[in-house]
C-alpha cells in the first residue's frame, strides 16, 4: 500500500523547469527574469512543484513552489489568486501546483490549498489520510494511505470520475484529465482523451507518471521512459532516454532524472525550459 509522500525532485510548468540540487538550492530554467524562476536565496528544499497555465496560454505566467525539509513551504511568480500565500503553512509532507492554485499535503493527512477557488478545485475540506495531491487546471485529485483516490473541481470532461479507483499509488492531473499508477505497475486514466492519453492504460511495468497539459510520460523498469497524447512540440519524444528514475510534464515540454543526477528534456524550448543540460555540470546536483 501506498504509505509515504512523493517529493519530486524536478517540476515542469508552462514555459519553465525547476530542479532540487543536492544542497537544497533550486535550480531552474526559463525566460530570464521572469517571476517564476527567482528562487534564490532558497534552501534546505527536498521537493519543487511549478504551475501550469494552459487554461490561459496568452498569459505566459505561472509561478513556482518549494517544500522544506522542516515542512514549510515557499513559493514566487504569478500570484493573482493568491496562489503564493503558502509562507504560514506549517507540518506539510508534499506539494502540488496547478493553475492560479497550490496544494498541500499536511503531516496529518489533510490538505491545503491557496489560489482560486471559483471551479472548486480549492474546496478540500474533509479531506483525509492523504500521502500525495495533484493539480491540474481546474481540478485537484488526491491519494489516500489506503489507495483511493478522491477529487474535486470541474468535472465536464469527467476528469473527476475517480471514484472506484483502488489500489492506486501515485496520481497525476492534466488540463482536463486524470491519471493514476497502480501498485501493481499499470496507468488509469480518465477525462478528455481527445489527445490520446487513452494509450497509456497499455502499459505494464510502470514505476513513475507524470502528466503534461495534453500528455503523459511513465517511467518503466529499467529506467526507460514512454509517453502518450499530444506531441505538436515533441514532448513526447522519449523513446531514446535511458536510466531514468524520475520524468515531470509541462504543458508542452518533458523533463527526465537520470540515476546520476543529470537531466534529459524534450518538447516546447520556446523559453529555454528545456536548458537544462548544464543543472549537473554546475555542482548544484
Amino acid at each position: 500500500m501506498t504509505s509515504s509522500p512523493v517529493r519530486s525532485r524536478i517540476a515542469a510548468g508552462r514555459r519553465h523547469s525547476l530542479g532540487v540540487g543536492a544542497d537544497g538550492s533550486v535550480v531552474t530554467a526559463g525566460r530570464p527574469g521572469a517571476e517564476e524562476l527567482r528562487t534564490t536565496g532558497w534552501s534546505d528544499v527536498v521537493a519543487v512543484a511549478a504551475g501550469n497555465v494552459q487554461a490561459a496560454p496568452n498569459t505566459g505566467r505561472s509561478h513556482s513552489v518549494g517544500l522544506r525539509r522542516d515542512g514549510t513551504v515557499v513559493a514566487t511568480g504569478w500570484d493573482k489568486d493568491g496562489q503564493c500565500d503558502v509562507h504560514e503553512w506549517r507540518d506539510i509532507v508534499a506539494i502540488a501546483a496547478g493553475w492560479r492554485r497550490t496544494l498541500a499535503v499536511v503531516a496529518d493527512g489533510t490538505a491545503r490549498a491557496a489560489g482560486r477557488r471559483a471551479e472548486g478545485a480549492c474546496d478540500l475540506d474533509g479531506w483525509t489520510d492523504l500521502v500525495a495531491v495533484a493539480a491540474g487546471d481546474w481540478h485537484s485529485v488526491g491519494l489516500r494511505r489506503d489507495g483511493t483516490v478522491v477529487a474535486t473541481g470541474n468535472n465536464r470532461r469527467g476528469q473527476l470520475d475517480v471514484e472506484g479507483w483502488r489500489g492506486i499509488a501515485a496520481v497525476t492531473a492534466g488540463y482536463l484529465h486524470t491519471a493514476a499508477l497502480t501498485q501493481d505497475g499499470r496507468v488509469v486514466v480518465t477525462g478528455d482523451r481527445s489527445a490520446g492519453i487513452e494509450d497509456a492504460t497499455a502499459w505494464r511495468d510502470v514505476l513513475a507518471v507524470a502528466s503534461g497539459s495534453h500528455h503523459v510520460v511513465a517511467v518503466l523498469g529499467g529506467g526507460r521512459v514512454l509517453a502518450a497524447g499530444d506531441n505538436s512540440r515533441g514532448q513526447c519524444d522519449v523513446e531514446q532516454w535511458r536510466d531514468v528514475v524520475e520524468v515531470a510534464a509541462g504543458s508542452t515540454h518533458t523533463l527526465g532524472l537520470r540515476a546520476d543526477g543529470t537531466v534529459l528534456a524534450t518538447g516546447n524550448d520556446d523559453d529555454g525550459q528545456c536548458r537544462v543540460n548544464a543543472w549537473k555540470t554546475t555542482g548544484d546536483w
